[in-house]
């Protein structure tokens, strides 16, 4: 008996059988016995690559593509599921940790960004991997080459994820199981041959772009969502997996499997809208601002469509397949001009169903304060001992930039702060828990990036909010831009607020930066502020986001990039610039990061629901999710904070110290990355002493329609420690909060 029935699965577009499949199987089976994966491999026989029909994937996935490149990605396709039953049985089902890095490093020299491929093959999947990768990268351009060789990479070493989970025993919580199982998955390394099937390489000037990361994303989940709902019989049942999005709602939210299923459903067809909304609202802005030319556009709208026929086909391929669990389900079949048969029936009143619900018409609503649930913070804060100047001088700072101005706008002209705004924000209070060992310039710059970051989000949606004028935002994100050189010498005459706080900022603070550095932290400045038009465009449309979406657009909003990037540069030379790029760093920063904007999102609920008609929250985006109450919705934010800690912990831990031996760091460089953690750490608390002290977020506040004469800088209140706090320490400064 299976353990749910299969949910109905939002499907608009019918699967297209590519015409070459009779060969494809032909071709595939021959180079499959030639590499050694079937007799004597031990893993599969005959009858079982006969049975999983391959062929019939890639012939749905990639419809037209030619003979010749069916035949390729077909070969591709045999071995890298040939590759996972093989890892499971010789490395999974024995638990052997060390053997699976050792194998998983020595595949890396079959795919050599340069030059050719010098190490002998020992077995079917390194024969395999060697024979396609000398046939494959030849048609493509170096940029695909590199993109691919990170694709399989994580695909292969992000394994070792999956089996440090098992031998554990251990769930993921879904915000980390989602962005894991995307590497583990594959489904971005099968976007890349998307590209080689459909002949529509991507430009390398936007191939890391918003637009086209979203497209990758929510491809790959939903590949691997759907997966997931069709495999879990066999792999909870039968292999003892622990990486199925159904097992992880079910532990997460204590659902029983049906509730899970339904629910990862939800999920998969919030995806599928992100990239259809992606497709239809992001596209033709990024080909403006890239100056793409015809040829260019259509590489990347082909790429889109091939994305799209690898949803359909892979959907319809998992009906037919013996590897998963669809005895109550069959084929759908060919679609008629009457329309979808089948299972995919219902697709379109699911959709209409789940898009409804994610549009928001109500410009706001009376919510009252939100009642902040008892939140698990195992780190105390503290606070800098030069509190007190960073204070006086943030509000002398704000007034020479302009800050407290009259901006004009349409219909009025009033400024967007007064200095008694700014001094209830006790931004200093914030700087000082996040750096509280460091100098008194150090917290004065520090409080000024706040402050200039916090202005800046809500300097946005005031100036182009009402008109609802992206393309004002973006000319303004793009002058912003051209204040950050990286000579920081710039040419740009700054003429607003805005301008003028961030032409301040740069150079004091991109200064004394290394080259490397420098570029690395105008990244994280600049996804901040495209960040803020993302929002804007989402608040026009009266659309709520996409919940993955939300949460991984939330850390840049929130100025988390910024934020670690400096922390980073507090390190110097210690750390290997390297060792921030592995799976540990990345994983420890995305919790970290996570908490800290789920804390602002539970103390700004009634202030951006009631007061601003705002949609970006993650209280609202659960409970418009889940279709359940505020009050609910705030348990299960305080839920995945709590996951979010405790995988934080847990990596400190466990995985610190295994990365450090693995990758044999020198003391100096492990005394780095500790330091790094602990900044880590004072930034969740300092986040959390800063929310119970200012006075952004209270009702009273809110409800202040007056605004008096600010008191005098040196009588500036001096908050006393929120209740159970001593306040501690972490980084330099963060970009703004809602």
């Amino acid at each position: 008996m299976s353990p749910f029935t299969l949910p109905d699965f939002y499907q608009p577009y019918p699967a297209r059988l590519n015409p070459n499949l009779e060969g494809a199987r032909t071709h595939t089976k021959a180079w499959a016995r030639e590499m050694g994966m079937v007799e004597g491999s031990g893993i599969w026989a005959e009858r079982d690559l006969d049975n999983h029909d391959y062929a019939l994937l890639c012939a749905y996935t990639h419809p037209e593509a030619s003979a010749a490149a069916l035949d390729l990605v077909t070969d591709w396709y045999v071995w890298v599921f040939f590759f996972d039953d093989h890892f499971l049985d010789v490395f999974k089902r024995t638990q052997d940790m060390r053997g699976a890095e050792a194998y998983l490093s020595r595949l890396r020299s079959f795919m050599p960004l340069h030059g050719a491929v010098v190490e002998t093959p020992t077995n079917p999947v390194e024969k395999g991997l060697k024979e396609l990768w000398e046939r494959t990268v030849p048609a493509m351009s170096a940029d695909w080459r590199e993109r691919f060789v990170h694709s399989t990479r994580n695909l292969l070493d992000e394994s070792l994820w999956e089996l440090a989970n098992i031998n554990a025993g251990r769930v993921s919580n879904p915000i980390e199981y989602i962005e894991m199982r995307r590497k583990v998955g594959g489904a971005p390394w099968s976007a890349n041959l998307v590209e080689f099937a459909a002949g529509a390489e991507i430009p390398a000037r936007v191939a890391h772009s918003r637009p086209l990361r979203v497209l990758k994303d929510t491809f790959a989940d939903g590949v691997h969502l759907r997966n997931d709902l069709f495999s879990y019989e066999r792999e909870t049942q039968q292999e003892g997996e622990l990486a199925n999005c159904v097992l992880v709602l079910e532990r997460f939210l204590g659902y029983a499997p049906q509730e899970a299923a339904d629910a990862v459903n939800s999920i998969l067809t919030s995806r599928l809208q992100q990239f259809e909304h992606t497709v239809l609202t992001e596209l033709e802005p990024l080909f403006a601002e890239h100056a793409l030319d015809p040829v260019e556009r259509l590489r990347v709208l082909k790429y889109a469509q091939g994305l799209q026929d690898w949803q359909a086909g892979g959907h319809e391929w998992h009906l037919r397949s013996s590897r998963y669990m669809n005895a109550d389900v069959r084929p759908a079949g060919q679609f008629t001009l009457g329309g979808p048969m089948g299972i995919g029936t219902s697709a379109a009143r699911l959709g209409l169903s789940a898009r409804a619900r994610q549009y928001d018409v109500r410009p706001a609503r009376t919510t009252g304060p939100l009642p902040v649930p008892e939140l698990y913070m195992p780190y105390v804060s503290r606070q800098n001992g030069h509190l007190e100047s960073a204070r006086r001088s943030v509000i002398d700072w704000s007034r020479a930039m302009g800050f407290f101005d009259a901006v004009p706008r349409p219909g009025s002209s009033s400024s967007v702060w007064t200095e008694r705004k700014l001094a209830g924000y006790d931004f200093a209070v914030c700087a000082g828990a996040l750096n509280p060992d460091g100098t008194a310039a150090e917290l004065e710059l520090g409080t000024q990036w706040l402050s200039w970051g916090t202005y800046g989000d809500d300097w946005f949606p005031q100036i182009y909010g009402p008109t609802g004028d992206l393309t004002g935002a973006r000319a303004m994100v793009a002058r912003l831009k051209s204040l950050m050189p990286l000579d920081c010498v710039s040419a740009s005459v700054p003429v607003s607020p805005l301008e003028r706080g961030l032409a301040d900022l740069w150079p004091r603070t991109a200064g004394p930066m290394g080259a490397a550095h420098r570029e690395e932290f105008r990244a994280a400045v600049d996804v901040m502020l495209d960040s803020w038009v993302w929002e804007l465009q989402n608040q026009h449309e009266r659309r709520i986001p996409d919940p993955v979406d939300y949460i991984e657009m939330r850390r840049r909003t929130f100025g988390s990039d910024l934020t670690m990037s400096l922390a980073r540069f507090r390190q110097g030379r210690q750390v290997p610039p390297d060792v921030y790029g592995t799976r540990p760093i990345q994983n420890l920063e995305a919790a970290a990061s996570d908490y800290a904007c789920f804390v602002n999102d539970l103390f700004s609920y009634q202030k951006e629901i009631e007061f601003e008609g705002e949609l970006h929250n993650m209280v609202l985006v659960v409970e418009n999710f889940l279709d359940v109450s505020r009050d609910r919705a705030a348990l299960v934010v305080r839920d995945l904070m709590t996951a979010r800690m405790q995988q934080f912990e847990r990596i400190v831990a466990v995985e610190l110290p295994a990365l450090y031996e693995h990758l044999r760091l020198p003391e100096t460089a492990r005394a780095g990355i500790d330091t790094y953690v602990v900044q880590l750490q004072n930034w969740m608390s300092g986040i959390i002493a800063w929310h119970e002290a200012t006075d952004r977020y209270p009702e009273s506040a809110l409800l202040r329609t007056e605004d008096p004469a600010p008191a005098p800088a040196t009588t500036i209140r001096i908050p006393t420690a929120p209740k159970g706090f001593s306040f501690q320490r972490p980084v330099a400064t963060t970009g703004g909060s809602a």
